[in-house]
């Protein structure tokens, strides 16, 4: 990992700064001036840039504006004073990760830059990501589940059926299944079947011959003619017309088929890959699909996960798709804040990874600054159901907006919402704390002061500390580093916490 630069006319705060992150077994290196910061990005980066406002000589602003020209995924946090906020504001507008305030508490620092340092790790994963183009990204259980199922099939020709809800990525797997087979070099072509008419999906399937209906004024191959020798995906099987699925098992079942009015048989030497969002069992029942050619479907099944049930990959598919719409639309790439980024995470957004990445394509056009925070987000996100959110995975702290304040609800132990807040589980208004969390918290100090316990605020201190670092535990899988990053807390102040407190379960990354 590259070092930390300071740069700050002051030397003492150089030396503090030194000082603290040293403690932190993080490499730094200082600067008193901008022009020899410019000099020294000629030969080498910093991970992360802490640079003054006020110094002799070309100001940090001034800096920030080289830098972010050369490098423009680099983290820079601005130093100011209290009088410097307006730079400060100028200093966000310019691309700038944070602003740190003096006089300044140490700890603060440290986490601060700690924050910036995680998201310049991050921000070469996602420019590493989108420079070699990768076919599905996910770090959760169960798209590695997904991504050894692949690799499993990568020297295998046989038929599969990728289920999962709309917008999860079925067909960008249906590609990857064909580009890590044998049949890579030959053709893929996908057809969705739910979107090709009634009258006319025959003759997209199987093609047709000259003067076999009105219109057809010449010969036409079909998709299993153009897919011949590689891979035919068939988005949306459950929606196919019963009688053509008749004539789909015949092509799985011995290979040939006819043309729309044609005599002659055709052989077909395809491999079929099928998706559905729907329960194919459920239309089978219901004497929609047909049950021989669900069997004959359903060789090997690949379910998709949902966004919910991979929350932890929310963030680096949303940097993802910020970098490539930036890329596409030909402006600078959004930065999610932390609380931001926490909020889209407890979302339940319903089209999964295709509304996250439209999602991305608004920020990039419609949000105001570099820097996205909630109050920039769309606000049927918060008022309406383009997504909802998840009462068991919804941020632990609170965040306030200009114009939004989204609070966690109370579950009881079944694991259901006691409060309704902002469309999560109820209709209570934010304006109506009686069945908030916080009018919990309030009751339950007024009766452990009523009782004449001490140290209420350290008991009930310990209390919330504990649940939050046990929850973000738990949705870290038990990674203590990662747990400290989402909380924007030091590794060290985690570590002691968790032996304070007493809490099992955490591991290194």
């Amino acid at each position: 990992m590259k070092p930390i630069w300071i740069v700050d006319d002051d030397e003492s705060i150089r030396w503090v700064l030194e000082k603290a992150l040293a403690r932190e077994n993080l490499a730094t290196r200082s600067f008193s001036n901008a022009r020899d910061v410019m000099e020294a990005l000629k030969t080498s980066t910093p991970q992360v840039l802490v640079s003054d406002i006020r110094m002799p000589g070309e100001s940090g602003l001034a800096l920030l504006q080289s830098v972010k020209t050369l490098h423009p995924g680099l983290p820079v946090i601005i130093i100011t004073a209290f009088s410097d906020l307006d730079s400060a504001v100028a200093s966000f507008q310019g691309g700038a990760f944070e602003y740190l305030a003096k006089p300044f508490d140490v700890d603060k620092a440290v986490e601060l830059i700690r924050r910036a340092l995680a998201e310049s790790l991050r921000e070469v994963n996602v420019e590493q990501a989108v420079t070699d183009a990768p076919e599905i990204l996910g770090h959760a259980p169960a798209m590695q589940d997904v991504f050894r199922a692949i690799g499993r099939l990568s020297q295998s020709n046989v038929t599969v059926l990728i289920t999962g809800e709309s917008g999860t990525g079925k067909e960008l797997v249906a590609r990857a299944l064909h580009k890590h087979s044998p049949r890579a070099s030959q053709p893929f072509i996908a057809l969705n079947t739910a979107a090709i008419p009634k009258d006319l999906l025959e003759s997209e399937l199987f093609g047709h011959e000259r003067g076999a209906f009105t219109g057809a004024q010449a010969t036409r191959r079909g998709r299993f003619e153009q897919a011949e020798n590689g891979t035919l995906f068939l988005d949306e099987i459950g929606d196919m017309p019963f009688d053509l699925q008749t004539r789909l098992l015949r092509v799985l079942s011995d290979g040939h088929f006819y043309r729309v009015g044609g005599h002659q048989p055709l052989k077909a030497n395809v491999r079929v890959i099928a998706a559905t969002h729907q329960n194919l069992e459920t239309r089978v029942r219901e004497g929609l699909f047909r049950e021989d050619l669900y069997h004959r479907l359903n060789v090997i099944r690949l379910r998709l996960p949902s966004l919910r049930e991979r929350r932890e990959d929310i963030p680096v598919l949303t940097r993802h798709f910020l970098a490539q719409s930036a890329k596409q639309l030909g402006g600078d790439v959004k930065r999610m804040s932390e609380p931001a980024m926490q909020f889209l995470a407890g979302l339940d957004l319903p089209g999964n990874v295709r509304q996250l990445e439209n999602l991305c394509n608004w920020i990039t056009v419609m949000a105001p600054g570099q820097t996205v925070e909630i109050k920039d987000l769309p606000d049927e996100l918060m008022h309406g159901p383009a997504g909802s959110l998840s009462p068991l995975a919804m941020p632990e702290a609170t965040y306030v907006g200009e114009s939004a304040m989204v609070q966690p609800p109370v579950v009881n132990g079944a694991g259901h919402a006691l409060n309704g807040a902002n469309g999560v589980h109820g209709s209570a208004p934010l304006s109506e704390p009686k069945s908030s969390w916080i009018s919990l918290l309030e009751s339950e100090a007024a009766h452990m002061l009523s009782a004449g316990q001490p140290e209420v605020m350290d008991a009930l201190g310990k209390l919330f500390e504990s649940a939050l670092i046990k929850t973000a535990l738990k949705h870290t899988h038990g990674r203590k580093n990662d747990a400290a990053i989402r909380l924007g807390i030091g590794r060290n102040t985690i570590t002691r916490k968790i032996q304070e407190l007493g809490i099992l379960g955490a591991k290194e990354e």
